[in-house]
């Protein structure tokens, strides 16, 4: 499209930046610009395009549900909907006494969360949310005041009232709780702080205090779920079981689609008539999902993530450069953390060398590839990442760019 920098600027509203190029099409774990320029796709739509792109089981499923049945309101059901329901319930353990609503994203996921936490209320004794600092649980106005960053708050204030945010400490999770505490929401691993995990034992002690309280444990793995980090849920690594989790991202593949899946007791709280969407459950997106996480199981993507993360952060640590101070997250999420706040400045060098990468803040750069990564994909990130390094060092040192290989183009 000519002069589409223009044309973006003047018709899409400015809630995004500049755009950083127009894609046309993928293929796996790579994608083309208008000019025919190849993009390794190492951010994956943000741990969305779990089986990269154009994957042929997603494509052959989208296909054969539009061609059957797209939407039918929630007066009705149909069987992609209830067998994605049950397949969310196995995944999660939820078991027979879960329950599984279906949104269009993870911010109208963790909205039905809040929700359901006001709900526990336990006769009007409960009134507090608790949530972390540096958290991400959406932006619509709900999930935002969930959210623990306030430069993305401020601008919408005052928030829905309720919410207490909290350090991610131990400390901090002890002294906030009491019986005013109608639920707890937290992120495994918080993405958009820069990939970085809680600390030990701490879901461990919220589901504790929770049950002590009588408080509701909702885990937000809408980054994290779906194979992401190496299991199906990264809260299953620690051996808990939640009362809720969110879900979004990586389980629709590029599909939009959300869910909120609860557990025993939490099942029971919501009524008819408290809750819902027009487009909850539509036959296309959970038929997507259903392709999605079958594919995922059937091809054994979660222990792939799990050994190519191994192998990716393994390699990110021995190039050695003066920029790495270390590698953090689980699977195939990952954060490099970097000495300089020059991450920005690092994603531009990796676009320009071919690489698709992710500043979620100036010291840290996210990686989140396609579940399908292989030993081509990794060889090829190690070089186009080595070269984006040597241009940011060069830029540092105030000497000449280093010579680039030209991106290939295809048509």
């Amino acid at each position: 499209m000519k002069d589409w920098h223009l044309v973006a600027a003047h018709d899409m509203m400015r809630v995004f930046g500049e755009p950083q190029a127009l894609l046309t099409h993928g293929s796996g774990c790579t994608v083309w610009d208008e000019d025919g320029r190849e993009y390794l796709d190492f951010l994956g739509g943000i741990a969305v395009n779990a089986l990269g792109h154009a994957h042929p089981v997603l494509v052959e499923a989208i296909a054969t549900q539009a061609a059957t049945l797209i939407h039918v309101s929630n007066y009705f059901v149909t069987a992609p909907q209830l067998e994605l329901a049950a397949r969310l319930k196995r995944l999660t353990g939820a078991g027979d006494a879960g329950r599984v609503y279906f949104a269009n994203s993870g911010a109208e996921a963790n909205e039905a969360a809040f929700k359901l936490a006001r709900l526990n209320n336990g006769d009007g004794r409960r009134t507090r949310i608790l949530a972390l600092n540096n958290s991400f649980h959406g932006r619509t106005m709900g999930a935002l005041a969930l959210t623990g960053k306030p430069s993305i708050r401020e601008a919408f204030e005052p928030m829905v009232p309720g919410v207490t945010h909290i350090d991610a400490t131990l400390d901090a999770l002890e002294s906030a709780f009491d019986d005013t505490v109608a639920a707890i929401i937290v992120e495994p691993i918080q993405g958009e702080a820069g990939v970085r995990e809680l600390p030990a034992g701490f879901l461990g002690r919220a589901r504790e205090l929770a049950t002590r309280h009588g408080a509701l444990l909702i885990v937000d793995e809408i980054q994290t779920g779906a194979g992401r980090t190496g299991s199906w849920f990264a809260f299953q690594r620690e051996g808990i079981v939640p009362d809720a989790v969110t879900l979004a991202k990586g389980i629709g593949g590029g599909v939009p689609i959300g869910a909120l899946v609860t557990f025993g007791a939490a099942s029971d709280l919501f009524t008819p008539g408290q809750h819902g969407s027009t487009f909850s459950g539509n036959p296309l997106a959970t038929a997507a999902a259903n392709a999605v996480l079958g594919e995922i199981e059937t091809a054994g993507l979660v222990d792939n993530a799990r050994a190519r993360g191994e192998q990716l952060s393994d390699a990110i640590t021995g190039i050695g450069s003066p920029l790495i101070a270390g590698v953090r997250g689980r699977g195939l999420l990952l954060g490099i953390e970097l000495t300089e706040p020059v991450a920005p400045a690092l994603v531009s060098a990796a676009l320009a060398e071919g690489l698709i990468i992710n500043a979620p803040n100036p010291e840290t750069i996210r990686l989140a590839p396609p579940l399908i990564v292989g030993d081509a994909e990794l060889a090829e990130f190690d070089r186009r990442f080595r070269a984006a390094l040597a241009r940011v060092t060069a830029i540092a040192d105030g000497t000449p760019s280093p010579t680039t290989t030209p991106i290939a183009g295809t048509t």
